[in-house]
C-alpha cells in the first residue's frame, strides 16, 4: 500500500519507545517531561506534526497524528499528551499571516502550549493589553511561546461581540518568558504533563499574535486539515493516547497471565474467567480503535471530497472521541484487576497506567455532556453523525497489512 504523508512519523514514534520507557520514572517523579525525551521529540519532527507545511511541518492526515500518539502514549502517557497537546495548539499557525506564523514556529524547537479559556483583554492602539492568570497548561514546561483565549474588551469598557451575538474570544500568544509559572500540578495521574499555571501583568500583545481561532474566516491555510477545528483535533488526539494506554495495559495483564499462577490455583493462562475476560477485552479494545479511526477516516474523506468538514461529521467525531475514551477505560480497568495484587507495586506499571487512564477520563473530551450534545442535535436539527469509513488496521501492533 501507498505510504501516508508523515508515515515516518509513526515509525519515529515507535523508535522512541525504549528511550520513554527509561525516561518514565523520572518524567514521573519531575512532573515533567525530560530534556532528553524533549530534545527527542524535538530532533525527530514530532511536534511539527500538524504544523502547516508552508511553515515547515508535516501538515498529516489526522490518522497519522492519532496513530503517532497512539505509539508513544504505549511508552509513557504523560509525553503522549504533552506532545498532543502542543502539536494541536501548532494548527493556530493557520490562523497566523506567515511572518509571525514563522517568528513562533519557524525554529524547530518553536512549541507552543495553553491553558484553559478564562478572563479578559482591552484593545489599546496596535494591539491588546491583559493581566490574567490560567490553569491546566500542559505541555508548557517545554514550550518557548504560550497562549490563552481570552474575552475581548473595547475602551469603552464593552465586550466585543460576534455577529452571531456571542462574545468575542481571541487566541493570543507571547513568548514563555513574559509569562510567571506556577507548580501547581500535583495529581494523581498524568503527573508528568507539568500542567501547571501561568500568568501575565499588563503585557501588551501585538494585533498580529492575537487571532480568531477555529474561525474559517480568518483561516490563511487552504489544506484540508484545517478544515477541523483545534477542539475536534485534540478530541481526536487524546482518543487515540486513551487507545494507546489501553493497549499497553491490556498486554501487560497478557503477559502477566502467560506466566503467574498461585499456590493451590490454576495458572492464570489455564483458568478459563481469565481466558474469557481476556477475549472480551481484547474485543473491546478492537471496537473501540475501529470506531475512532473509522469516524475519522470517514470524515477526512469527506472533507477532501467537499473542502467541509459538515455538521453531522462533527458530531460524529466528537461522539467517537468522547466514547473512546470511556471504553479504553473499561479496558484498563479490567486488565488492572485481572493482574490482581501485582498490580499494586510501583515496580510494575499497572498503577501508573491506571492512574493515566482515569486522569484522561477526567478531561475535558471525555465528559458525559458531550453525549447531551449529540442527542440534541440528533432530535433538534436532524443531525445524524455519519456511519464510519475505512477501518484502521485492528492489530495490537498497529501496522497497515
Amino acid at each position: 500500500m501507498n505510504k501516508l504523508p508523515g508515515f515516518g512519523l509513526i515509525e519515529r514514534a515507535q523508535a522512541l519507545a525504549p528511550l520513554l520507557a527509561q525516561e518514565a520514572d523520572e518524567i514521573e517523579r519531575t512532573r515533567r517531561l525530560t530534556p532528553p525525551v524533549v530534545s527527542a521529540l524535538i530532533e525527530n519532527g514530532l511536534y511539527r506534526a500538524l504544523l502547516p507545511q508552508s511553515i515547515g511541518g508535516a501538515e498529516v492526515p489526522p490518522e497519522v497524528f492519532m496513530r503517532m500518539l497512539e505509539e508513544i502514549a504505549k511508552a509513557d502517557a504523560s509525553t503522549a499528551w504533552c506532545l498532543g497537546q502542543c502539536c494541536v495548539c501548532a494548527m493556530t499557525a493557520a490562523y497566523l499571516d506567515p511572518e509571525p506564523a514563522r517568528e513562533i514556529f519557524g525554529p524547530p524547537d518553536g512549541i507552543l502550549a495553553w491553558g484553559a479559556i478564562a478572563n479578559e483583554m482591552h484593545v489599546v492602539p496596535g494591539g491588546y493589553r491583559v493581566t490574567a492568570r490560567w490553569d491546566f497548561a500542559s505541555g508548557s514546561r517545554q514550550a518557548n511561546w504560550l497562549g490563552a483565549h481570552v474575552q475581548v474588551v473595547e475602551p469603552d469598557g464593552k465586550r466585543r461581540m460576534k455577529p452571531n451575538g456571542a462574545p468575542e474570544i481571541r487566541t493570543i500568544m507571547f513568548p514563555a518568558s513574559d509569562a510567571t509559572m506556577y507548580e501547581v500540578w500535583d495529581v494523581i495521574g498524568l503527573n508528568g504533563t507539568g500542567t501547571d499555571s501561568y500568568s501575565v501583568d499588563n503585557l501588551f500583545i501585538p494585533d498580529k499574535f492575537a487571532v480568531l481561532r477555529d474561525d474559517p474566516s480568518e483561516l490563511r491555510e487552504k489544506g484540508p486539515l484545517y478544515g477541523i477545528t483545534t477542539y475536534s483535533m485534540f478530541g481526536l488526539g487524546f482518543g487515540a493516547i486513551a487507545l494507546g494506554v489501553a493497549r499497553a495495559t491490556l498486554d501487560a495483564a497478557i503477559d502477566l497471565a502467560r506466566g503467574k499462577s498461585s499456590l493451590g490455583l490454576k495458572a492464570m493462562r489455564e483458568n478459563n474467567a481469565v481466558q474469557g475476560l481476556i477475549g472480551r477485552t481484547e474485543g473491546n479494545w478492537r471496537a473501540a480503535r475501529a470506531y475512532l479511526y473509522g469516524t475519522a477516516a470517514a470524515a477526512w474523506a469527506d472533507l477532501n471530497h467537499s473542502g467541509k468538514l459538515s455538521e453531522e461529521h462533527r458530531v460524529a467525531l466528537r461522539l467517537a472521541s468522547t466514547w473512546t475514551i470511556h471504553q479504553a477505560a473499561a479496558v484498563v480497568d479490567a486488565a488492572y484487576r485481572m493482574a490482581g495484587a501485582t498490580a499494586v507495586f510501583k515496580s510494575n506499571k499497572f498503577e501508573r497506567r491506571f492512574r493515566d487512564m482515569h486522569a484522561i477520563s477526567q478531561q475535558i473530551q471525555a465528559r458525559d455532556t458531550h453525549y447531551e450534545d449529540v442527542g440534541k442535535a440528533m432530535l433538534g436539527s436532524g443531525v445524524v453523525p455519519r456511519g464510519t469509513g475505512l477501518t484502521a488496521d485492528l492489530s495490537p501492533g498497529g501496522k497497515d497489512r
